[in-house]
């Protein structure tokens, strides 16, 4: 007679794990695990509570088994992963899709049945000789509307480790809801590890995301964007949940900026890589809630922001002491911070872009490291990798708004912001008519240029809508339809507003200095509250030069000239009638399940710029509209 999976748990683990797992009522949590345990047979099983205790077993654990060292400021250490192991794998991770299904051609996906036989294949018994963590984490606040429990199967303490810095525990929260929760599954094993304590057959390399058992299966790779089931993985599943229930799961920062007399308004921020997300949510003088991952609900007709996470797996290249003062300062402080694939040397972590001088050698992510060394393929290795990172709690954060992050019901979110890279068509900021309006012109019209350091192909541009697009799992047809539908439902509307840090003039200088984007955000919350009147064009709204003067004196005390006022909100009707052709030429050929408001919104602005470009011709100043 076959044991029940409550039977077969009591057997496989110690007394003292079962114990754990025993107390959380939960059948489909028992069987998950049974089924798991006995595919990967791990010669060791330890679960982890929400206690202290289990935290710092499993951080132990990391260094014991070599996937971390420790640095010399306390609670510092480092991990390497893979030489060829430093990156999402975009091409083995898979969407998995019941046969006859097809999400649109942007989406990499894999017939289910062949996935999972090929998953498990690889999967069986690579936990043989290893110790195996069980954990719970929840997404979103704890005991909130935004709460969405989670379970991670690793055979790897670092990245064990990682989710204990960036998500909140979810032991008790399983415990609570005992029968009731909707939980989200990742089943991950580093496979064999050479002599560095990396991953070893890469070849093998896969991440299979089952949208229909909500599974996230992870194997032979310890990169935290592939292996971290609670990020990118989970988003994936959150973004599909989100679609089929009515709100939004978004690739979003989520901040305050302060206002008159103490007044709090949060945004959320969509930016593609490369476009100032970063720099923008940690403008010294606002207030951080979330660098990554959004959810919004509606409230009571309100459009309710939580963050995701509770932690930051930021990228650490470029990061120095005069553009990014908070972060430097958080990385310079006793925190518990995990650096990735820097380079070490004495203890310290060094990277490239830091301003400082680094050291000839060391040890980074290729082994044993001198200037000049190159691979396999004959490159010069840097002294640390362009996707190095590192993974710190948001409580690090002097800025950061602690009151917010923990909210039940969220904050309100007064405006979004959707950042785009070019360097002649966006004007710097803009507000849209309308929420719909937004949605399609700003959101689903996202670009962003490449740069040098990307593609060695300068100025391509890229489309990426919502700058979701390597994380969709439902169609992008079907994802437009729901933010319309979503902002449609709001008795309040946030506002919606896009922004451009990238234009250059004629002879391809900058327009804008890195920090002005501080006054731009302080125009967008003003303009939530409608304290400042602007100017209509065909695009949306533009900031009164008059209003932007006395920001940028009182922001950054600096004078603002008319004439860069009128080289930066000139709008420039051949490059925006040229963008609206790129983007409607997309979703008319690649997305099959537009929806048909998409393309009369765009029409609709063509139309627009056409009349203002007969009447004031190519390149119009914003001042004309002001008189007009």
């Amino acid at each position: 007679m076959e044991i029940t999976p409550i039977e077969y748990l009591k057997e496989r683990l110690e007394p003292e794990q079962f114990k754990k797992i025993a107390a959380i009522n939960n059948p489909e949590l028992h069987e998950f695990l049974a089924k798991y345990i006995k595919l990967l047979n791990p010669s060791k099983i330890f679960v982890a509570t929400d206690s202290k205790e289990d935290e710092e077993y499993i951080k132990k654990k990391a260094i014991e088994y070599g996937e971390e060292k420790p640095l010399a400021t306390p609670g510092h250490t480092v991990h390497f992963d893979n030489y060829y192991d430093q990156a999402r794998d975009k091409a083995n991770t898979k969407i998995l899709v019941p046969r006859g299904v097809d999400l649109g051609p942007f989406i990499n996906t894999k017939d289910r049945e062949e996935g999972l036989r090929e998953i498990h294949e690889l999967m069986k018994d690579i936990m043989v000789g290893k110790e195996l963590f069980i954990l719970f984490f929840v997404l979103g606040p704890k005991n909130s509307v935004f709460t969405i429990p989670a379970v991670q199967l690793t055979d790897s303490a670092y990245v064990a480790h990682s989710e204990f810095l960036l998500y909140r525990k979810g032991y008790e929260e399983f415990k609570r809801l005992g029968r009731e929760a909707k939980f989200l599954k990742f089943v991950h094993s580093a496979g064999e590890l050479d002599e560095r304590k990396t991953s070893k057959n890469l070849d093998k390399r896969r991440i299979y995301i089952d949208l229909e058992s909500e599974t996230v299966y992870s194997v032979n790779t310890q990169y935290g964007g592939n292996t971290i089931g609670l990020k990118k993985l989970a988003f994936r599943l959150t973004i599909r949940r989100a679609v089929k229930e009515g709100w939004l799961s978004e690739h979003m920062f989520l901040m305050r900026v302060n206002g008159p007399e103490g007044r709090k308004t949060y945004f959320t921020g969509a930016f593609p890589s490369m476009c100032g997300k970063t720099s923008t949510s940690m403008i010294p003088w606002e207030n951080i809630v979330g660098d990554d991952l959004a959810f919004i609900v509606d409230m009571k007709g309100e459009a309710r922001g939580a963050n995701v996470e509770a932690g930051v797996f930021g990228i650490i290249h470029g990061i120095n002491k005069e553009d990014d003062p908070i972060i430097w300062e958080v990385l310079h402080s006793p925190n518990e911070i995990i650096f990735s694939n820097v380079l070490i040397k004495d203890g310290k972590p060094y990277w490239t872009g830091m301003g400082e001088e680094i050291p000839n050698e060391g040890e980074n992510h290729s082994g044993k490291w001198w200037k000049g060394k190159k691979d396999a393929e004959g490159n010069e290795i840097p002294p640390s990798h362009k996707n190095a990172r590192f993974t710190v709690r948001l409580d690090a954060f002097p800025n950061l708004d602690k009151e917010a992050l923990d909210a039940p019901c969220g904050v309100k979110i007064g405006g979004m912001i959707y950042g785009g890279r070019d360097k002649d068509t966006w004007p710097p900021v803009r507000e849209a008519f309308d929420w719909t309006h937004g949605v399609i012109t700003m959101g689903a019209a996202l670009e962003s240029e490449t740069t040098a350091a990307t593609l060695g192909k300068e100025g391509v541009r890229q489309f990426n809508p919502m700058s979701i697009l390597d994380f969709l799992s439902v169609p992008i047809g079907e994802y437009i339809q729901n933010y319309i539908r979503f902002g449609e439902r709001l008795r309040e509307k946030p506002k919606i507003f896009a922004v451009n840090y990238f234009l250059r003039d004629e002879n391809g200088n900058w327009l804008n200095d890195k920090l002005d984007k501080a006054v731009w955000l302080k125009w967008m919350e003003l303009r939530v509250h409608g304290d400042v009147d602007a100017i209509e064009t065909p695009i949306g709204y533009i900031p009164k030069y008059e209003d932007l003067k006395r920001l940028f004196k009182q922001v950054l005390n600096k004078e603002y000239k008319r004439e860069d006022y009128e080289k930066q909100f000139m709008i420039r009707v051949p490059e925006l009638l040229a963008k609206i052709d790129r983007i409607e030429k997309i979703y008319r050929e690649k997305v099959k399940d537009a929806p048909e408001v998409l393309f009369r919104v765009l029409e609709e602005e063509r139309k627009r710029l056409l009349e203002a470009r007969k009447k004031y011709g190519d390149y119009i100043s914003p001042f004309q509209f002001e008189r007009a």
